[in-house]
């Protein structure tokens, strides 16, 4: 594991020995999709990556509004800290 993957867990991490909640699926999303957003400034041709990136955002999309249906408070602080919506 990353040491990336590592920070994005340990900062939206519910409690110690949360590794697959709602909260950080997005969070390794997001850390997945600025990935390969940065791919495709360099290889603007690759269009099999293009497929796991939508999938990537829409799931994310799906999660955001699962968590917002839920807990609103949880949905308001992972929007805050990850720096999605303007």
């Amino acid at each position: 594991m990353t040491k990336k993957k590592k920070d994005t867990i340990k900062s939206l991490a519910i409690n110690a020995k949360d590794v697959g909640s709602t909260e950080i699926q997005i969070g390794l999303l997001t850390d997945k999709i600025t990935k390969l957003s940065e791919h495709f400034k360099r290889f603007k041709k690759d269009k099999h990556s293009t497929l796991g990136l939508s999938k990537s955002v829409n799931k994310r999309k799906k999660l955001l509004a699962y968590l917002k249906k839920k807990n609103t408070e949880s949905y308001q602080k992972v929007i805050k800290q990850l720096n999605l919506r303007k």
